[in-house]
């Protein structure tokens, strides 16, 4: 349910973007409930339902589901990545992650490196976000896969990737993708095929951590 956001992504890719440097500009649509599919083929996208691609392979929801469905929804030897919750999208995003895969044939991932600030409200805090990469991701990422230690942002939801590579990784339905995509890629194809690009700093939509506390006290009820 991104529809106050994905509309404006949708709008800069198509401008600025489409016919040039991206060829096809598709959103996929898992069982949004709000407007979401309707504003981004306002805007110019070619959107996909989820259940469409493959309907006789049943759903199971979460962001790797998504994203492998949306592969199988396209033809590109180049896929990016965007998040559809982002504030503060720019085409450098999408420019910035193809430019390893487009200078250099041995790079086969690129993941996104950014500041995030966390906003609440009238309030920003510098480097704020991103708890979950700090408290979890990059802690096992060091304990079991010391080589991947200098990957800044291993749970970044934008980068990109060859279709080559894409179509021989295995995509968790859940929301552990793009850290088995990291590990995955770097086992099968060594830690130099993957890249990082820095996009500056990164807004979107914040999950409240009050109300995953409440959550987590009422499931212990």
């Amino acid at each position: 349910n991104e529809a106050a956001t994905v509309g404006q992504i949708v709008q800069t890719i198509r401008d600025e973007l489409l016919g040039t440097l991206v060829d096809e500009l598709v959103v996929l649509d898992s069982g949004s409930t709000d407007d979401t599919a309707a504003v981004a083929a306002a805007h110019g996208a070619r959107v996909v339902a989820l259940d469409s691609v493959f309907p006789g392979l049943p759903s199971l929801r979460g962001k790797g589901e998504a994203m492998w469905r949306a592969l199988a929804a396209t033809d590109a030897d180049l896929i990016v990545f965007i998040d559809a919750d982002l504030r503060s999208f720019d085409t450098h995003y999408v420019t910035g992650l193809l430019g390893p895969l487009l200078t250099d044939s041995s790079v086969h991932l690129v993941k996104a490196v950014y500041e995030r600030p966390l906003v609440e409200g009238e309030s920003t805090v510098p480097a704020g976000g991103g708890r979950v990469t700090e408290l979890v991701a990059r802690p096992l990422l060091n304990l079991y896969w010391p080589q991947l230690a200098g990957v800044i942002q291993p749970l970044a939801g934008e980068y990109a990737a060859r279709r080559s590579l894409l179509e021989q990784l295995r995509f968790p339905v859940g929301y552990g993708v793009e850290f088995a995509m990291l590990v995955d890629t770097a086992e099968m194809l060594g830690i130099d095929a993957i890249a990082q690009v820095d996009l500056g700093v990164r807004l979107h939509r914040h999950h409240d951590e009050r109300w995953h506390r409440s959550q987590d006290r009422k499931s212990t009820r």
